[in-house]
Protein backbone atom coordinates (compact mmCIF):
# COMPACT_ATOMS: atom_id res chain seq x y z
CA UNK A 1 0.00 0.00 0.00
CA UNK A 2 1.53 3.30 -0.86
CA UNK A 3 1.37 6.18 1.33
CA UNK A 4 0.62 9.81 -0.74
CA UNK A 5 3.42 12.07 -0.29
CA UNK A 6 3.10 16.06 0.78
CA UNK A 7 2.85 18.12 -1.92
CA UNK A 8 6.25 19.75 -2.19
CA UNK A 9 6.65 23.69 -0.36
CA UNK A 10 8.25 25.63 -2.57
CA UNK A 11 10.99 27.50 -0.19
CA UNK A 12 11.23 30.44 -1.95
CA UNK A 13 7.52 31.12 -1.03
CA UNK A 14 8.33 30.97 2.96
CA UNK A 15 9.16 33.93 4.53
CA UNK A 16 12.99 34.19 5.82
CA UNK A 17 12.07 33.56 9.20
CA UNK A 18 11.42 29.40 8.35
CA UNK A 19 14.04 27.15 9.57
CA UNK A 20 14.15 23.25 9.38
CA UNK A 21 14.74 22.44 13.19
CA UNK A 22 16.06 18.32 13.95
CA UNK A 23 16.06 17.31 17.71
CA UNK A 24 16.94 14.31 18.91
CA UNK A 25 16.54 12.23 22.18
CA UNK A 26 18.78 13.64 24.81
CA UNK A 27 20.33 12.00 27.62
CA UNK A 28 17.39 10.08 30.21
CA UNK A 29 17.31 6.89 31.80
CA UNK A 30 17.57 3.73 29.37
CA UNK A 31 19.36 5.70 27.38
CA UNK A 32 22.61 7.37 29.24
CA UNK A 33 24.03 9.00 25.71
CA UNK A 34 20.48 10.07 24.41
CA UNK A 35 19.90 8.65 20.88
CA UNK A 36 20.82 10.59 17.80
CA UNK A 37 18.72 8.44 15.70
CA UNK A 38 15.48 8.83 17.80
CA UNK A 39 14.59 12.29 16.39
CA UNK A 40 12.07 14.79 14.62
CA UNK A 41 12.91 16.81 11.98
CA UNK A 42 10.21 19.98 11.71
CA UNK A 43 10.13 23.22 9.41
CA UNK A 44 8.49 25.82 11.45
CA UNK A 45 8.69 29.97 11.57
CA UNK A 46 11.09 31.26 14.34
CA UNK A 47 11.08 34.79 15.40
CA UNK A 48 14.27 36.63 16.74
CA UNK A 49 14.23 34.91 20.45
CA UNK A 50 14.12 31.63 18.82
CA UNK A 51 10.32 30.76 19.61
CA UNK A 52 7.57 29.07 17.30
CA UNK A 53 5.57 32.16 15.84
CA UNK A 54 2.23 31.80 15.94
CA UNK A 55 1.33 34.73 13.32
CA UNK A 56 3.63 33.19 10.93
CA UNK A 57 2.17 29.74 11.36
CA UNK A 58 -1.11 30.31 10.88
CA UNK A 59 -0.49 31.88 7.13
CA UNK A 60 1.93 29.21 6.43
CA UNK A 61 0.27 25.76 8.36
CA UNK A 62 0.82 23.83 5.38
CA UNK A 63 4.55 24.46 5.01
CA UNK A 64 5.14 23.60 9.05
CA UNK A 65 5.60 19.81 8.53
CA UNK A 66 7.02 17.35 10.60
CA UNK A 67 9.49 13.64 9.97
CA UNK A 68 9.04 11.36 13.23
CA UNK A 69 12.42 9.26 12.72
CA UNK A 70 12.93 5.82 14.83
CA UNK A 71 15.33 2.98 14.16
CA UNK A 72 14.03 0.25 12.73
CA UNK A 73 10.63 1.82 11.65
CA UNK A 74 9.28 3.94 8.59
CA UNK A 75 9.51 7.33 9.34
CA UNK A 76 5.90 8.64 10.05
CA UNK A 77 4.95 12.36 8.67
CA UNK A 78 2.77 14.86 9.50
CA UNK A 79 1.78 18.92 10.74
CA UNK A 80 3.23 21.06 13.28
CA UNK A 81 -0.23 21.92 14.50
CA UNK A 82 -1.15 24.51 17.37
CA UNK A 83 -4.08 23.48 19.74
CA UNK A 84 -6.48 25.83 21.82
CA UNK A 85 -4.68 27.24 24.92
CA UNK A 86 -1.45 27.74 22.93
CA UNK A 87 0.10 24.48 22.94
CA UNK A 88 2.15 22.93 19.72
CA UNK A 89 1.91 19.44 18.70
CA UNK A 90 2.66 17.10 15.92
CA UNK A 91 -0.06 15.29 14.26
CA UNK A 92 0.44 12.60 12.15
CA UNK A 93 -1.16 12.05 8.22
CA UNK A 94 -3.41 9.22 7.67
CA UNK A 95 -2.10 7.41 11.01
CA UNK A 96 -5.25 6.13 12.88
CA UNK A 97 -2.88 4.50 15.26
CA UNK A 98 -0.04 7.08 15.91
CA UNK A 99 -1.48 10.09 18.68
CA UNK A 100 -0.66 13.29 18.18
CA UNK A 101 2.30 14.38 20.32
CA UNK A 102 2.70 17.33 22.80
CA UNK A 103 5.46 19.68 22.85
CA UNK A 104 5.84 20.40 26.28
CA UNK A 105 5.82 24.38 26.90
CA UNK A 106 6.89 24.68 23.09
CA UNK A 107 4.99 27.91 23.33
CA UNK A 108 8.03 29.11 25.96
CA UNK A 109 10.39 26.79 24.73
CA UNK A 110 13.85 28.54 22.39
CA UNK A 111 14.73 26.46 19.56
CA UNK A 112 18.48 27.44 19.81
CA UNK A 113 20.96 24.95 19.06
CA UNK A 114 22.09 22.98 22.38
CA UNK A 115 18.90 24.03 23.90
CA UNK A 116 16.65 21.25 25.47
CA UNK A 117 12.94 20.73 24.83
CA UNK A 118 10.36 18.29 25.55
CA UNK A 119 7.78 15.77 23.86
CA UNK A 120 4.96 14.27 25.78
CA UNK A 121 4.71 10.81 23.88
CA UNK A 122 1.43 8.40 24.85
CA UNK A 123 1.64 10.30 27.96
CA UNK A 124 5.28 10.17 29.03
CA UNK A 125 7.14 13.23 28.45
CA UNK A 126 11.19 12.92 27.05
CA UNK A 127 13.86 15.15 26.52
CA UNK A 128 15.39 16.15 23.05
CA UNK A 129 18.17 18.43 22.30
CA UNK A 130 18.04 20.47 19.08
CA UNK A 131 21.41 19.57 17.20
CA UNK A 132 20.36 21.52 13.95
CA UNK A 133 18.80 24.14 12.88
CA UNK A 134 19.19 25.81 9.16
CA UNK A 135 17.85 28.34 6.40
CA UNK A 136 15.52 26.71 4.08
Amino acid sequence: MSRAQPKPILNASLPAQFRQIRIALAREPGHPEGDDEVAYIFVAPIDAEGRIDPKLWRTHREACRVARLRPNEQDEHGHLVYHPGGAWGFHYDGEASLPDEAGYHFTDERFVVGEYVSINERGKIHPYRVTSMSYL
